[in-house]
């Protein structure tokens, strides 16, 4: 019997134009909480146990290597951590059906603002925000990590094809800025 040999989707690309690096993120496992109605209880006191708590609308909340990203009204990824038990809520390994990019440099929110219909500057999105959105054609989740980062999940099928859009935008704004790519 062949023995399967899990690979990223990307398998651990990483590129540097000018000032923007484009790499490949392992978030760890990702788990969907989907609540019920009326489970709102019992899923944050089985969240409580990793001290966190269902995100906020369009944020998300990191803590011992445990992160929480809301993706919808009482939805959200708990990503980097196996889930406690959540009664009252809906859990679903994600895992294998998403990938994730790191986007970084001076230069990644004019890349991003070419490819992305909402307004990802600092003053407008700032460290610790997520959202949903389209990445040209693709469904993201988009995650403010740092003053320069973010983190884009993407279906894995179109991981392949957000890179492709990602690298081409940044050979853009390295053009553009007039920097030797």
């Amino acid at each position: 019997m062949p023995e399967l040999i899990a690979k990223s989707a990307l398998e651990g690309q990483g590129l540097t134009l000018g000032t923007v690096t484009l790499t490949e993120v392992d978030t760890g496992p990702i788990f969907s909480i989907a609540v019920f109605p009326g489970g709102a209880k019992a899923v944050a006191k089985g969240l409580k146990t990793l001290g966190l708590a269902m995100p906020e609308p369009n944020a998300f909340a990191e803590k011992k290597g445990a992160r929480i990203v809301w993706t919808g009204r009482e939805q959200a990824f708990l990503m980097g951590v196996a889930p406690p038990a959540l009664e009252g809520a809906a859990v679903t390994d994600q895992s294998d059906g998403w990938a994730a990019l790191a986007l970084s440099g001076a230069g990644a929110v004019d890349g991003l603002a070419r490819l992305v219909p909402v307004d990802l500057r600092l003053a407008a999105f700032p460290v610790g925000r997520a959202l949903r959105t389209q990445l040209n054609h693709m469904n993201v989740v988009i995650l403010r990590t740092g003053d320069h980062v973010f983190e884009i999940l993407v279906f894995r099928s179109m991981a392949r094809t957000a890179w492709h859009e990602l690298e081409t935008t940044t050979h853009m704004v390295a053009a553009r800025a007039g920097m030797k790519i």
